[in-house]
């Protein structure tokens, strides 16, 4: 059994995670990603993960997972508890990169808020125009757009070119623009305790 623990992740975190171990020097991580663009489908989520799960039993003895709940209706924390694995908190990536209170004050401060971070900034027209299937149907934009009021960027850098992106998406479905930094947010926690699980187990 590897001397390294296995963090489960979106594909959407892929670029994050990777920049915090390097800059971390955290060798003994190991990463495997599901496809970024279950976003739209959250039903694949939960035995995706379990799939993951069950491959790296015997190569790992500490598993995390880096999801949130992102839109399962609470079924992929039914697989995790079955298979005693942990999970990011909060439910869903905007969540854990504001902070939990953060997140919470935002959405009770404008409830019609569309969030983006920086993997969905820099691939909002694939995951959100293609993907939702708006360049191929303009008339499902209000539909799914109509009671949103402001869109937030959640930064974890500061990329200009990023930014950008997120205030052309803005402009793009009418909305308020906002950025608030978040950098890494819940992720570092996680992934130090996936690196000192290790040291800790040795």
């Amino acid at each position: 059994m590897a001397d390294r623990s296995l963090v489960i992740a979106c594909g959407a975190l892929a670029w994050e995670i990777m920049t915090l171990i390097r800059v971390h020097g955290w060798d003994a991580i190991e990463v495997r990603c599901l496809p970024a663009d279950w976003h739209n489908r959250p039903q694949l989520i939960p035995e995706g993960v379990r799939e993951k799960i069950r491959e790296a039993r015997s190569e790992f003895e500490h598993i995390f997972v880096a999801y949130g709940d992102c839109g399962t209706g609470g079924m992929l924390d039914v697989v995790l508890e079955e298979e005693g694995v942990e999970r990011i908190g909060g439910a869903h990536c905007y969540q854990f990169f504001a902070g939990e209170e953060e997140f919470l004050a935002l959405h009770d401060a404008e409830p019609g808020t569309f969030y983006l971070t920086d993997y969905l900034a820099k691939n909002f027209e694939t995951l959100i125009l293609k993907g939702m299937g708006i360049d191929r149907h303009p008339e499902l934009e209000p539909m799914y757009f109509g009671n949103y009021k402001r869109l937030i960027y959640l930064a974890q850098t500061d990329a200009a070119e990023i930014e950008a992106k997120a205030r052309a998406a803005a402009d793009r479905l009418g909305l308020v623009y906002e950025k608030r930094f978040t950098g890494y947010g819940g992720l570092e926690p996680m992934l130090t305790k996936a690196q000192t699980s290790v040291a800790g187990a040795a």
